[in-house]
């Protein structure tokens, strides 16, 4: 099937270098609302609801990885911005580097957030009995039980309506989008091409991210000639919501560090 950019919905915030943001599964570009305010204040930071996310519309449900690299493509057509940054966060740490192999002159810099590869064979079959779980029981039903896989034990207790407002919007997608999505991300496996990458690339991880473990992400440096890789103690894989100063203030300190302002 012939692979077709759609027109996402996206917002522009601040001024200076662009930098291009990309949620996850089930997300939305509201994913960055307590990141955006800082880092727009050096940075044009452009964000983004997904195909079949947010307020972005989508046509067939059965797209691919290479849909949602064109997708972004024809945002930073839609913006005349010439080169950026881009930092996607889980599926969305996924699309940005495919997007950096496909457009290498756009690009200034990677942040990969919370995302993985070299999965080992229990690795993937973990994942993959999730989506079946999700197919059979119900995706409510299933992700109610994986929150603590989200967030710390003492987030969820001190910020019950934070955690309440990311499962609702989840169960609020689409289900065939959100699983469609979640396949995605199940089988991309990016560790045979990571080594092609050749802008300065940020990995950052959760220390308690179970699915992108800090043990994952050393495997992904260590394919990448220009990386640097932050482990963030304590925090699991919704640690947009969780550690947002860190994370800022990561993005901003590799930026400036790389001397890759333009």
């Amino acid at each position: 099937m012939t692979s077709e950019a759609l027109d996402c919905h996206y917002s522009i915030n601040g001024s200076g270098p662009a930098i291009f943001l990309t949620h996850g599964i089930g997300a939305a570009e509201d994913a960055w609302r307590f990141i955006t305010p800082k880092l727009s204040e050096n940075f044009t930071v452009i964000t983004y609801d997904l195909r079949g996310h947010g307020k972005s519309p989508v046509t067939n449900k059965d797209f691919g990885l290479d849909d949602l690299v064109l997708d972004l493509e024809r945002i930073r057509e839609k913006t005349n911005i010439n080169k950026a940054h881009f930092a996607g966060h889980s599926l969305g740490g996924m699309i940005v580097p495919a997007y950096a192999k496909k457009y290498p002159d756009k690009v200034l810099s990677i942040g990969m957030l919370s995302t993985v590869a070299g999965r080992s064979e229990e690795d993937s079959k973990k994942v993959w009995s999730v989506i079946k779980e999700m197919e059979e029981k119900g995706i409510k039903e299933t992700l109610e039980k994986l929150t603590t896989r989200w967030f710390t034990d003492e987030f969820i207790t001190n910020n019950s309506e934070l955690v309440a407002r990311r499962l609702k919007q989840v169960v609020d997608t689409d289900p065939e989008v959100f699983l469609n999505v979640f396949r995605i991300y199940a089988k991309t496996e990016m560790i045979s091409w990571l080594k092609e990458l050749t802008k300065p690339c940020l990995l950052m991880t959760g220390e308690n991210d179970g699915g992108c473990t800090p043990k994952h992400n050393e495997k992904m440096a260590n394919e990448i000639k220009n990386s640097k890789l932050v482990i963030l103690p304590k925090l699991k894989h919704s640690f947009l919501i969780e550690g947002p100063n860190q994370i800022t203030d990561n993005l901003i300190n590799f930026i400036n560090d790389y001397n890759i302002l333009i």
